[in-house]
């Protein structure tokens, strides 16, 4: 029996010409977003740092393993944008995307860990929705137990390019505030990238028996 497939996607890290570029939020759509904003200031390594982590551990509890990028720079083809990580967990039948991303706010104050899923939308998530939910519940209750971060919480977003072409379940864990003086030690702390990484293994378990 073939082990079930997780796609980590890493979040940002595309060139700044191309995601400026726009392309349509959801199939069909005539609302356009552009491509990448660049996130939070940094955001880019620590995503990858926690995906590289994760991966490992996945990879020695029997799942296999696919990333949108290893390294800083996304080179998926297909646009590079949030289209193509949605496309690129799709055609390996993923058995979750799970996208890996830090917060940030101009409130300095804010800090903790949520889970973002989408928003139940007819012909772009209504197939992945109840799946999607379900995995983002198990995955942020397994991310706060790991790291024992400030529960923010399930947000659902009917915004989000990268759910709105997924066909697979899909989940965004916001790891930490990367604007907040806490939050940003932690997440630049190898100790802590490996508790959000344990959580992120645990989250994919309870949702995807290997």
């Amino acid at each position: 029996m073939i082990s079930p497939l997780v796609c980590l996607d890493p979040g940002h890290g595309t060139p700044p010409a191309i995601g400026r570029q726009v392309e349509p939020i959801g199939p069909g759509s005539r609302t356009l977003k552009i491509k990448d904003g660049g996130g939070a200031s940094g955001e880019a390594p620590v995503a990858l740092a926690i995906a590289l982590r994760a991966r490992r551990l996945l990879l020695a509890r029997g799942y296999r393993v696919a990333m949108t990028r290893t390294g800083p720079t996304i080179h998926l083809g297909d646009g590079d944008g949030n289209i193509a990580r949605a496309r690129f967990c799709n055609r390996r039948r993923a058995a979750l995307m799970v996208r890996i991303h830090a917060d940030g706010s101009t409130d300095r104050s804010l800090h903790g860990v949520s889970t973002l899923v989408p928003a139940w939308h007819r012909g772009w998530t209504d197939d992945i929705y109840a799946r999607s939910l379900r995995a983002g519940v198990r995955m942020q209750r397994a991310i706060v137990s790991s790291t024992a971060a400030l529960d923010r919480g399930i947000v659902k977003r009917s915004d989000l390019t990268g759910f709105n072409w997924a066909n697979v379940p899909a989940v965004l864990v916001e790891t930490g505030f990367l604007t907040n003086p806490g939050d940003w030690q932690r997440l630049h702390s190898v100790s802590y990238q490996q508790r959000v990484a344990v959580g992120l293994a645990n989250g994919v378990r309870a949702f995807v028996s290997p």
